[in-house]
């Protein structure tokens, strides 16, 4: 694999039409907000599960494109997997409850299996030291929290299933004048009309050497950041879609500019008439809300571009 040698960074938009992209547990599944401003937010976990989810779909068990975080899998068999590649010897290591390597050059070989492996320890990295211990790894890849470019407002919708689940529930109750019973589960479920989301992502070219992150595994990324709301169609999550994917390739492995910088040449203005306004400009809020993508424009600056950084388009 073609080894990475370009810093990158990228900004990310995608957009939630009548439904829930990120809801927290913890809230009855509300969507998640900042609390001081209103905006949604959409946590690096959500976005690295959805990549996750669309390599795997694709690859299908390819050797090297395992996955290590999967619902249901049990981390440390998957820790054992690479200490009995290192010691193909040691019977004892197919039942052995605890596993820690023997000295630095066994533990850089686990780490490296892993890595090897599995395409989200090479890409994002693992904290991988429970009971088989098989390291910490640092990925080249971190994404930002999302947020939406102008406040949402969460909706509660109620809900209604006619059907029972069991034959006691379905005797419950008398037949109404439309002769069906009155034993229906009513439920509440949480959506935001629409909102446009931004996340802002970093890959290190120093980092991907140290885990064997190449050109390969970086285009998966952008495929999957291009198609992954296609591939996770889910009635909660509404209509989700990629918007825009803004790269910013650096001619050295460092980087030739800083990253705030760069992310400020990517501007989201509200659209309305054929006009556009400032997302924090005065009269917005006399602008009736966004519904679509068609209520924005993105505008990319390329004007005094740095020596050595060149701007992709990809969506």
């Amino acid at each position: 694999m073609t080894a990475l040698t370009n810093r990158y960074e990228f900004v990310f938009l995608f957009d939630v039409t009548n439904g829930n992209p990120n809801g927290d547990p913890d809230a009855g599944n509300l969507p998640r907000l900042d609390p001081e401003t209103n905006r949604g937010l959409v946590t690096d976990v959500c976005l690295k599960r959805k990549i996750r989810n669309y390599v795997n779909l694709v690859q299908d068990g390819e050797p090297g494109f395992g996955i290590y975080v999967q619902e249901g899998a049990v981390l440390n068999e998957k820790h054992r997997e690479a200490y009995k590649a290192v010691r193909p010897n040691d019977d004892a290591v197919a039942t052995a409850k605890k596993l820690s390597p023997k000295n630095a050059e066994e533990e850089t070989a686990v780490r490296s299996f892993m890595c090897q492996n599995f395409y989200d320890v090479r890409t994002f990295g693992a904290v991988m030291g429970t009971g088989i211990n098989c390291g910490q790894v640092r990925g080249p890849v971190q994404l930002a929290f999302a947020q939406s470019v102008e406040p949402v407002l969460p909706l509660e919708i109620s809900i209604t299933r006619m059907a029972a689940t069991a034959e006691g529930e379905a005797k419950k109750g008398d037949d109404g004048e439309d002769g069906r019973r009155d034993n229906r589960t009513m439920g509440r479920k949480h959506i935001i009309p629409y909102g446009l989301y931004r996340a802002h992502g970093y890959i290190s070219a120093k980092l991907a050497e140290r885990t064997g992150f190449g050109e390969a595994d970086l285009e998966h990324l952008w495929q999957a950041l291009e198609q992954m709301f296609d591939h996770d169609r889910s009635a909660a999550r509404g209509e989700m879609g990629s918007r825009k994917l803004i790269v910013f390739r650096h001619a050295s492995a460092l980087g030739n500019a800083s990253a705030p910088a760069l992310f400020e040449r990517v501007t989201v203005r509200r659209r309305f008439k054929g006009e556009d306004y400032a997302l924090d400009g005065a009269g917005l809020d006399n602008l009736p809300p966004a519904r679509s993508f068609a209520d924005y424009s993105v505008a990319v600056n390329r004007d005094g571009l740095p020596a050595g950084v060149e701007i992709i388009e990809r969506l």
